[in-house]
């Protein structure tokens, strides 16, 4: 098959999901290719793309995209589909809420002039994450139904996906394939913190929807209640990163929180003894498969997939947006190190049977046959 995997921001787990899954199907004999932002990308996203690009034999193509709704788009949905016509799909993979609108646009559009081309969807959270009361939620609904008609498969990443975008959406019309990200063998490699390693490490994009202010908030508690601040390191980029800078300074963890660009996750892990993920919403975030593959132990909150990944222990993720729950989750983990070892290994173990990279790529196969023969 020829294959275009269309998203905007070539960041997090999104892209990583993208990057494993565009990887195995070259494996399997596809031709892929990759449409995404050319106005976005830490220093590290840029290295992951520069190195993924020889291996597309379809090309690596890069587009303005705005976050947001914007007149711009217009412009650039022309320029995205005089490049994915070149680019001669059988199959558009639309990831995230803007690469979706976008990819299904440009399959629908080709299709009027006579190409065959299966058009595929995968939120990654997107727009699911909106609240439907809102003003902006019902807007971007309206939209997510209207390009409903545009779909011919919908692939989610986790069983909450599926079931938030019926709920909040309506139940889809195509076909429905729900599977999980998934890990390389190496991954499952232990990881040792370093000798100069902190309490806890937060990996992740640094906006409200992630929680790295619950985070700082939970360190401030900790600290209240025992006389002495955790240490903690946060590791990302974006926009809001000066604000969580500031609210640092505010709460007076200067000392103790550091923060750091974008690095591969395994060399994060080993910044610290035990990673904290205090989300407010999330689809299936591949910072806690790393973890959990890695051996270390993790907080993290119950919210989208994540239970699904704790499995039979989802009675230990904390409620979200809740720093005082955190803060007692992370105490636990530090009393009883111990503890939090064996059921890190707990984790790993059933981790290692359910999500790996071939079962994603043959799941995600199958759904683009059976798109492709209706």
């Amino acid at each position: 098959m020829r294959i275009v995997h269309c998203f905007r921001a070539p960041v997090g787990g999104l892209f990583r999901h993208v990057r494993d899954l565009a990887d195995g199907q070259r494996l399997a004999g596809h031709q892929v290719g990759m449409v995404c932002d050319s106005t976005v990308g830490s220093a590290l996203e840029e290295r992951n793309l520069a190195a993924i690009a020889p291996s597309l034999a379809l090309g690596l193509k890069r587009v303005p995209m705005r976050r947001g709704i914007a007149p711009t788009d217009i412009a650039a949905l022309w320029r995205l589909r005089g490049e994915i016509r070149k680019q001669a799909p059988d199959v558009v993979h639309a990831h995230g809420a803007k690469g979706g609108a976008y990819g299904r646009v440009v399959g629908t559009l080709l299709r009027t002039r006579g190409a065959s081309v299966a058009r595929v969807y995968t939120p990654h959270g997107g727009s699911l994450h909106y609240d439907p009361h809102s003003l902006g939620g019902r807007a971007f609904f309206a939209a997510e139904r209207l390009l409903g008609r545009m779909t011919d498969a919908f692939v989610f990443v986790s069983q909450y996906e599926a079931e938030a975008y019926a709920a909040k959406i309506g139940p889809p019309r195509r076909p429905v394939t729900v599977v999980r990200n998934g890990l390389r063998p190496e991954e499952f490699e232990p990881v040792t913190p370093t000798g100069d390693a902190r309490d806890y490490v937060f990996v992740g994009e640094l906006r409200d929807l992630k929680g790295p202010d619950v985070l700082i908030a939970a360190l401030s508690l900790i600290r209240d209640r025992t006389g002495t601040a955790p240490s903690a390191v946060i590791v990302g980029s974006g926009k809001d990163k000066p604000r969580y800078q500031a609210l640092a300074v505010d709460r007076g963890l200067t000392d103790a929180v550091a923060f750091r660009e974008p690095m591969p996750a395994r060399e994060a892990l080993a910044l610290a003894r035990a990673m904290v993920v205090p989300s407010r919403a999330e689809s299936m975030p591949y910072i806690v498969l790393e973890t959990i593959a890695a051996g270390v132990p993790v907080i993290a909150t119950n919210v989208g997939g994540i239970p699904e990944i704790f499995g039979p222990d989802a009675d230990l993720l904390v409620r979200p947006d809740d720093p005082a729950a955190l803060a007692d989750a992370m105490a636990g983990v530090a009393a009883d190190a111990e503890t939090a070892r064996r059921v890190a290994a707990r984790l790993r173990s059933r981790l290692s049977e359910l999500f790996t990279v071939e079962a994603m790529v043959a799941t995600v196969d199958r759904a683009y046959r059976a798109a492709m023969n209706r």
